[in-house]
């Protein structure tokens, strides 16, 4: 069996508000595997988005480890810990966050050249990353030429440019419509599989989540196995 592709071990986390401590993770831990996708729900204010964070090696925990192909992404210095999150982790947000001057091809191809790739194969990677997400007539459509589904299809192309090994989703159907929010889901899914990326997907969208391969929520600050309810 191949190793995990990320690892959360102990992970802890503390919000101080108003003179009072809020702890939303208190010693969570998981093991994600290459190719898996796993739903994250769980209601609002539970600390999934600070797990995601803390997993994308974008908020340092208070206390616990993650580890990414092995390596304890917060033992590592701030070079080599930008490095780790650039080449081994796409992250996708409910909001597309693309870059309004710039076509879906330019947009997807841009962590690649900040990654020091050649232009050329840059766009290579990236056609090919939106052919796979259906948007291969699209790759010259600038943002406000797409639809929502379009656009966050191209957010998640562009999460995986760069092949990474975990890709976390934070609510990323949250901002559209039943169908629309089925077929990103569902383009995401091939995508992940295609590539063998491992997918932590926080989401409130319960028949999504149960369509993936297993659904966890956060329970006291711990991560267990989500139970429907009935």
């Amino acid at each position: 069996m191949s190793n995990p592709a990320l690892s959360l071990r102990g992970l802890k986390r503390t919000y101080q508000t108003e003179g009072e401590a809020l702890c939303v993770l208190t010693g969570a831990d998981l093991d994600l595997n290459p190719g898996e996708l796993v739903g994250l729900v769980g209601p609002s204010g539970s600390g999934k988005s600070s797990l995601l964070h803390a997993a994308a090696l974008l908020e340092r925990p208070d206390g616990g480890e993650v580890l990414i192909g092995g390596r304890n992404g917060f033992e590592l210095g701030e070079a080599e810990r930008t490095r780790l999150r650039r080449d081994e982790i796409g992250f996708v947000y409910q909001f597309h966050h693309l870059l309004a001057e710039l076509n879906a091809l330019e947009n997807v191809s841009l962590p690649a050249r900040i990654a020091g790739l050649s232009a050329r194969a840059a766009d290579k990677a990236a056609t090919e990353r939106l052919v796979l997400l259906g948007l291969g007539d699209r790759l010259t459509h600038r943002p406000g030429q797409l639809s929502g589904g379009e656009q966050q299809r191209v957010a998640i192309a562009r999460a995986l440019a760069n092949r990474p090994s975990v890709l976390l989703a934070d609510e990323p159907t949250g901002n559209l419509d039943p169908d629309t929010s089925d077929q990103v889901f569902e383009a995401m899914r091939s995508a992940c599989r295609e590539t063998g990326a491992a997918a932590l997907v926080a989401t409130h969208n319960f028949t999504l989540a149960d369509r993936m391969d297993r659904v966890i929520t956060l329970d006291k600050g711990k991560l267990v196995a989500w139970q429907a309810p009935g």
